[in-house]
């Protein structure tokens, strides 16, 4: 038997959320994007500030995975610092486990800062420059699936060991959810990762960014994320919901409605894809992990943080019990 049902790999950062007040914020858009005006030059208050120790894509799945009843372990790369100590700390009071992750002495540990401001944020991100390596694993860590997202810029090396170890192990079923720096890579570089994936995640504009597309057309959307080789392709689209394919198969599910205003939106795509991979690992069909995932993503909304409002199985049972009827998995 498997030690760990989920592997999960990717950098992780220590997030801190300032909650900006408005005063001296402006909001605006053009054609664009949205803006946000701060004064330069001078001192902005701020509400109040909390601090997520361990965040990042990777750790927030893996945070989800241990909340929904799932052995996991993080494989990742930190500093050798204060910082990177108090994330493993947090990671194992979570139930993770952290003994794949490496201590680089040669930099030190993410920080990341979120300038939270109403329901939504900007953060400022960097991703330090690690030694990455695929550790060697043995017999009894070799898990079910590995779960992939975000690392640095500069790791083609390492995504060529995991591709590598990936066709080592053809039992270990892979689900891809690409980061920015990866969709950036472009499709050639990363195509033995897409090809491998059993499970490939992103937002709706990372798909047409992956594999091409028209953005109004969904159906060419995931013809496209498929044609790269992952059996199931799964695109979410904000307030509208999700859709999946597995080949032969479409699905559509709405989001789920949220009980208050989001507090501050997260964290919202990791919570979503941790309960989606969680009920598949559970031996859940395609469309009941597809019924799964919006309710973790709704609940993270609610707090503050990526990982305050991730949900147990038993909660986010309570919740789909008492869904509205226009809740539904629907097939198109």
């Amino acid at each position: 038997m498997a030690l760990f049902d989920v592997l999960s790999v990717g950098d992780t950062a220590t997030d801190v959320f300032i909650r900006l007040s408005d005063t001296h914020i402006r909001i605006w858009e053009d054609g664009h994007g949205h803006w946000m005006d701060l004064p330069f030059g001078g001192k902005v208050p701020f509400e109040y500030a909390v601090t997520v120790d361990a965040g990042g894509n990777a750790a927030n799945a893996a945070v989800g995975f241990s909340r929904l009843g799932l052995s996991t372990a993080l494989a990742a790369h930190v500093g050798n610092d204060e910082i990177g100590r108090t994330m493993q700390a947090s990671l194992e009071y979570e139930g993770v486990a952290t003994h794949l992750m490496r201590f680089d002495p040669a930099q030190p540990s993410n920080r990341n800062f979120v300038l939270w401001f109403g329901q939504d944020r900007t953060i400022l991100v960097r991703h330090e420059l690690f030694d990455y390596h695929w550790p060697d694993l043995s017999p009894r860590e070799i898990p079910r699936w590995l779960y992939l997202s975000s690392v640095g810029s500069d790791a083609p090396e390492y995504y060529g060991q995991i591709e590598r170890w990936l066709d080592s192990e053809p039992s270990v079923r892979f689900a891809f959810q690409p980061g920015t720096f990866q969709i950036a890579m472009g499709t050639e570089a990363m195509e033995g990762l897409y090809r491998r994936a059993e499970v490939l995640i992103c937002n709706r504009e990372e798909a047409v960014e992956i594999g091409g597309g028209d953005h109004g057309q969904l159906s060419e959307i995931l013809q496209s994320l498929h044609r790269l080789g992952p059996k199931t392709v799964v695109v979410t689209d904000g307030p509208e919901g999700a859709y999946a394919s597995d080949g032969s198969q479409r699905y559509r599910v709405p989001a789920y409605p949220d009980p208050f205003p989001p507090k501050e939106r997260t964290g919202a795509g990791d919570a979503f894809a941790s309960a989606l991979i969680a009920a598949l690992v559970k031996g859940l069909p395609l469309s009941e992990a597809l019924a799964w995932a919006p309710v973790n993503a709704m609940s993270v909304v609610q707090e503050v943080g990526s990982q305050t409002g991730l949900l147990s199985e038993t909660d986010l049972r309570k919740y789909l019990k008492r869904a509205p009827e226009a809740y539904a998995v629907e097939t198109w």
